[in-house]
């Protein structure tokens, strides 16, 4: 009888929780990578080929840069995602502005193409980058890979930034603008800070895509060496652990930037609520 009841219990808890059950399974899957990477953070290996966890240490924090070339190249790939970054969001934010708010011939076209960029595979963007810049007699290097990622990143800004738009209520701007407020003064006041969440996102979105990318980059980099082209050249001869570092250095600024940008939003809206 008491199993039985027991039986009924978990079965009762089970339906009621299994959605969350699923989604802690699919975060585990997620997440199980971050976690290796920052366990071997603090592995000291037994040779430079192998990624077995061998000894604890905290040389590897205390000594981020294993080599100059990998601490060049971490600067280089982090010059080029605020670059790319900044011109990204500036024109997919203009260019999502003009797709929401305005009606003009070939919108529907432009609607449809914004997409092309996130579904054809890198390679083929890469490659005709390339084909590009050799045709325009461009020198491959740093500007390069910085116009490469503009391109490659400019459909994400557009695409998240156009779904805040066109979630938001126009009504707040027009009562705005009843009581006398003039444009720039309602899209100073009103437009932005409601849209700049969407504006943040995409930000880091690109930033995110712009740090990690190899293929593009690997086309159009000529002698310039990002952070992934450099692990990619050390894996032939052993990534140095500090490599890891890096990357769990890099999950945990993103986490600590999402809480804060969570924490300011609910003040945010504790404020207006009191208010």
């Amino acid at each position: 009888m008491t199993g039985t009841r027991f039986g009924l219990r978990f079965g009762r808890w089970l339906a009621e929780h299994w959605v969350l059950g699923a989604g802690l399974l699919v975060l585990g899957y997620l997440l199980l990578p971050v976690a290796v990477v920052a366990a071997l953070s603090f592995n000291r290996p037994s040779s430079r080929l192998s990624y077995d966890f061998n000894e604890f240490t905290l040389d590897n924090w205390r000594q981020p840069c294993a080599t100059s070339e990998m601490c060049d190249a971490v600067l280089r790939s982090v010059q080029i995602g605020f670059l790319a970054t900044a011109g990204a969001t500036i024109l997919g934010t203009a260019m999502a502005f003009a797709l929401v708010r305005h009606r003009f011939r070939g919108r529907s076209a432009i609607n449809l193409l914004i997409f092309l960029p996130m579904a054809t595979p890198e390679l083929v963007m890469g490659s005709s980058l390339l084909t590009l810049f050799v045709a325009g007699a461009v020198p491959l290097g740093f500007w390069t890979v910085v116009i490469a990622h503009v391109m490659f990143c400019l459909s994400f800004v557009v695409v998240t930034v156009k779904a805040r738009l066109t979630g938001m209520d126009t009504r707040l701007e027009e009562a705005a603008m009843d009581l006398y407020a003039s444009e720039w003064q309602t899209f100073r006041r009103i437009t932005l800070p409601l849209v700049l969440p969407g504006i943040v996102a995409a930000a880091l979105l690109a930033f995110s895509l712009s740090f990690d990318d190899f293929i593009v980059t690997n086309f159009n980099s000529g002698t310039t060496v990002t952070f992934p082209m450099y692990v990619w050249g050390a894996a032939q001869r052993g990534i140095p652990p500090q490599v890891n570092v890096i990357g769990t250095a890099m999950f945990v600024v993103a986490v600590l930037l999402v809480v804060l940008g969570g924490t300011v939003g609910r003040s945010r809206r504790a404020g207006v609520g009191v208010g």
